[in-house]
């Protein structure tokens, strides 16, 4: 269980449409802001209508093109766990449809839940009440994490940066109760602390620490995660392969951590870690290791100790316990945090866990009904027609050398796509969900992934595995494996439509399929090899071209202000936006290759616009949307992608193509001078 809910902007999307059908609008002009040019503003010209007639609901922190599609996802599911639930008894017994039931039915049991209050926790408390030492708390931490409960450190198993054939543990950085390290210094961030104070010591009086205790108590967890915090890389340091991955041997990590055994605790974690590991981030595990000595010689240490593993089993329980703890943990971490003003519907809660515990066992249900093998076949077919134009431009790139080029022409054979659902289901078949007790069920969910991940560690990679569910609404690219993926739920309208023009299924869909693709070539994802490895394949020369342009787009998006005083950092955005650019532009090109071959649709208008500009009309589309002010705050800090209504605005002012098809003029806010115009891949 983790209760810090990071809010992130689409990682991509996925497809578009194959040949044009009927010609057919599917773009309401209507909602077109006459009175905005979309030389001086593209987002305003497509969106602005639209959003002020869209406000964000009550249960949201933002509201646009994605979120209604997940929205629908969300109804879809819903209807297969209500389902899964009503006929739970009758179904086989251990099918995923009988164990999704019980889950799902016993986390809407609200009756039964309240009449528990916080007693599924009291023995995790009252052995926390009992700690007297270093080894009493390696002890309790190395037990949770047994049982599927990280504390302190995040700990799983992933391929290896330098051989990407095998999965070998990684160790990093964690321990937070706030979005990033710099909330518990800046003073930008001073009320967010005040009320993290006020819900720390709130959450341990509702479970039976007094009033004068729990505000003590609070003190010291924040003394506790600002030490921490201080040996933290902020989320634009791990965006760095060098700052994720520190291959060590047990016995060199035990001289780097001696009151930490790592042996120990690999074993407890069933953990087939051999030679080494990688203990990612060194400075942290100093502070953790200074930190346990300081248990052993003070009792304000130890104090303090108690202080952080108590709050943090209540805080990471509240969401699955009584009524009053989760209303707590929804006023601190998305009311206060992000600005919600409602508290989810609770089967929207509810499905959100069955989604962390059974994700991809719901995900086959989903698939049944929701996306056909026709379906998976065209987006096969137009994923290649984006890899041709991606080819096409590598191959006449001006700025790059041909030793480095073919290089990068290498990795692009390599690609893997992945469409809809796995070619193969995850058994499930050790998972023990009972009738009602919704937290047992939680637990026994959360053991059961946690092994499951941590089975892989000392195996050959499996490349044929997903790492996300077919129901989500979202899209990603792994370095490690060189491959792209979009899950079912992304593939169907408005994103993915046979019955709507070329134009539009290229602007929109089509270009986020480049932009999965770019990630192979951004700033960190030009760091892997096509194998997957973190190995250099760029000379010199190239590496500096490339990084002179990049550094013009982190110029670029640095000088959007979302917040009043707040811009946009362009370090941490830029994977995402040098994957906007060249997703844009690979598109548009397969979009003419389209075009070329089929002249019956060639230089037709739709609804008084060319093709070209319902490209860009539809790109814009895609990133409508609206964000409370708080939840951007949050975004700003911790969010790799820009605000959405810069990303619909930000590649397309780079790209000659745009300002022809609307006929903008120099000096346009749309068309960037050539000195600063940007053009990678």
């Amino acid at each position: 269980m983790n209760n810090f809910k990071p809010l992130t902007l689409a990682v991509g999307m996925a497809l578009l449409s194959g040949a044009a059908g009927a010609a057919s609008s599917h773009f309401d002009v209507t909602e077109i802001d006459g009175k905005i040019s979309p030389c001086s503003d593209l987002n305003g010209f497509v969106n602005s209508k639209w959003v002020a007639t869209h406000p964000i609901p009550a249960d949201r922190t933002r509201w646009g093109s994605f979120d209604m599609l997940r929205e629908d996802s969300l109804n879809v599911q819903r209807k297969i766990v209500e389902s899964a639930a009503k006929n739970a008894a009758k179904a086989a017994p251990g099918s995923i449809e009988q164990k999704i039931g019980y889950l799902y039915a016993s986390g809407m049991d609200e009756a039964a839940i309240d009449k528990a209050g916080y007693d599924p926790i009291k023995p995790q408390l009252v052995r926390i009440d009992g700690l007297k030492n270093s080894a009493d708390i390696i002890g309790y931490i190395t037990d949770s994490y047994a049982h599927g409960e990280p504390l302190l450190f995040r700990f799983s198993g992933n391929a290896d940066f330098k051989d990407s054939n095998r999965q070998i543990a990684y160790a990093g950085q964690g321990g937070l109760g706030l979005p990033t390290a710099d909330y518990y210094s800046k003073p930008d961030f001073a009320k967010i602390r005040d009320a993290y104070l006020a819900h720390i010591a709130k959450l341990l009086e509702m479970t039976g620490t007094s009033a004068a205790d729990a505000q003590a108590q609070a003190k010291s967890v924040l003394a506790f995660e600002t030490r921490l915090a201080a040996a933290s890389l902020l989320p634009v340091e791990l965006r760095k392969p060098g700052n994720r991955y520190n291959y060590v041997s047990i016995a060199d990590a035990d001289k780097a951590t001696p009151h930490f055994e790592w042996a120990r605790f690999f074993a407890a974690q069933n953990a087939n870690v051999k030679d080494g590991f990688s203990l990612s981030h060194p400075k942290f595990f100093t502070a953790m290791d200074a930190m346990l000595a300081d248990a052993d010689t003070s009792q304000e240490s130890r104090s303090q100790w108690q202080a952080y593993l108590r709050y943090h089993a209540i805080d990471n329980a509240s969401a699955y316990l009584s009524r009053p703890l989760v209303q707590e943990d929804f006023a601190f971490h998305d009311q206060t945090i992000n600005g919600q003003k409602e508290i989810e519907a609770r089967w929207k809660q509810v499905l959100a866990t069955v989604e962390d515990g059974m994700g991809m066992a719901l995900g086959q249900l989903y698939v049944t009904d929701n996306f056909s093998p026709t379906s998976k076949q065209r987006a096969q077919e137009l994923v290649a027609n984006l890899r041709a134009a991606y080819k096409t431009r590598i191959e006449h790139l001006e700025w790059m050398s041909d030793a480095t080029k073919q290089k990068a022409l290498e990795k692009w054979a390599t690609f893997v796509p992945k469409i809809g659902y796995p070619d193969k289901w995850r058994d499930w078949s050790g998972l023990h969900i009972a009738q009602g007790d919704y937290f047992a069920n939680v637990l026994a969910a959360d053991k059961f992934d946690y092994d499951y991940e941590i089975a892989k560690i000392g195996k050959p990679v499996d490349r044929t595995e997903w790492g996300m569910t077919p129901q989500t609404v979202n899209a990603y690219y792994s370095a490690q494996k060189n491959e792209i993926v979009f899950p079912a739920a992304i593939l169907q309208p408005p994103f993915f439509d046979a019955a709507i023009d070329d134009a539009l299924n290229y602007g929109g869909i089509g270009a986020v399929i480049g932009h999965e693709m770019g990630h192979g070539y951004d700033d960190q994802g030009s760091k892997f090899d096509a194998q997957g490895n973190n190995i250099n394949w760029w000379t010199d020369a190239d590496r500096k071209a490339f990084e002179a342009r990049t550094a013009k787009l982190g110029a670029q998006f640095d000088g959007y202000e979302p917040l009043p005083g707040k811009h946009v950092n362009g370090a941490l955005t830029m994977g995402e936006n040098i994957g906007d650019l060249g997703g844009i532009n690979a598109s548009y090109t397969a979009l003419q290759m389209a075009l070329s071959k089929n002249q019956a649709e060639a230089g037709k208008s739709i609804d008084g616009y060319t093709e070209d500009q319902r490209f860009f009309l539809n790109w814009a589309r895609v990133w409508r949307g609206n964000v409370l002010p708080e939840a951007q705050l949050t975004l700003l800090n911790t969010d790799p992608h820009a605000p959405a209504r810069f990303r619909a605005i930000g590649a397309p002012s780079n790209m000659p193509e745009f300002a022809q098809a609307y006929q903008c003029k120099a000096g346009d806010p749309m068309v960037r001078d050539e000195e600063k115009r940007v053009r990678i891949w």
